[in-house]
């Protein structure tokens, strides 16, 4: 509303506000009007496209209702839905920075642990192949870690326990992949390194019969028979009845091992 009604000459000092924005307007090829609304209806309106599958509009909209009415009620909720909104729409970089900043602002609201659940899905869900950089699959780990550590109880954690677990198969598997390079080309140091890594550091993961089988293959290449059969006897002992451990017998049989039938024990 234009309260200053002081004129220049014959015409109102308003019209000649309300000319200078309609010029303004057309020389930049298109006019915005803003319209404040109530905030029931944008989030209404945000909702609509949000089940349209219009979800860039819908991030709008829901931003629009905490621009236009910050402190109302529904200003937090649509927070939080902007960046579902971004999330659908993969827009992962911008829901990211938006549910980063609902948990600062609102550390205390009960939907926390969802903004953190969904966090973490905008990393997981750009996980690549073991081959390329994993670190988004680090990132993805860590979110979900802070979920599982806060929110033990929440609903959320139980997939994020298992979510969890792929991210920690997929890091081992990227060090299979570095261990196996290592291998071929002899550098059997550093191919021992990354197996043990995988041993060690992710235990629970499909990974680790491959990866005790590699280190003795590598320790055997080294001459170090003595680690070989040491690490042949964990295989024997934890996966008996692998194809790995079938075929670390046949590694270090030359050195009188005992057969895959053969207690394990004798190994050591």
């Amino acid at each position: 509303m234009v309260k200053a009604t002081r004129t220049v000459g014959r015409w109102p000092r308003a019209t000649f506000v309300v000319m200078a924005l309609a010029v303004a307007g057309c020389a930049g090829g298109s006019e915005t009007e803003y319209v404040e609304r109530p905030a029931t209806d944008l989030y209404n309106d945000a909702q609509d496209a949000l089940q349209a599958n219009e979800y860039q509009q819908a991030a709008g909209l829901f931003d629009e209702v905490e621009r236009q009415h910050p402190y109302s009620p529904w200003a937090t909720k649509a927070q939080l839905m902007a960046a579902y909104a971004f999330y659908r729409s993969g827009q992962y970089d911008e829901a990211i920075a938006a549910l980063d900043r609902f948990i600062q602002l609102h550390p205390a609201n009960p939907d926390v642990p969802y903004a953190h659940y969904l966090r973490a899905l905008c990393y997981y869900e750009q996980i690549s192949d073991v081959a390329r950089d994993q670190q988004m699959t680090d990132d993805a780990r860590r979110a979900l870690s802070e979920l599982v550590n806060r929110y033990p109880n929440s609903i959320y954690a139980r997939d994020a326990r298992i979510k969890l677990d792929l991210t920690y198969d997929h890091l081992a598997g990227k060090e299979m992949v570095v261990g196996r390079y290592y291998l071929r080309q002899g550098h059997y140091l550093a191919a021992v390194n990354r197996f043990r890594v995988v041993v060690e550091r992710y235990s629970t993961t499909t990974h680790v019969p491959e990866a005790l089988h590699r280190l003795v293959e590598a320790y055997t290449a080294l001459g170090a028979e003595d680690e070989a059969q040491k690490v042949a006897a964990v295989l024997g002992h934890n996966f008996p009845g692998s194809q790995w451990y079938s075929d670390s017998y046949r590694v270090v049989a030359s050195d009188g091992a005992p057969s895959p039938q053969e207690p394990w024990y004798q190994f050591w």
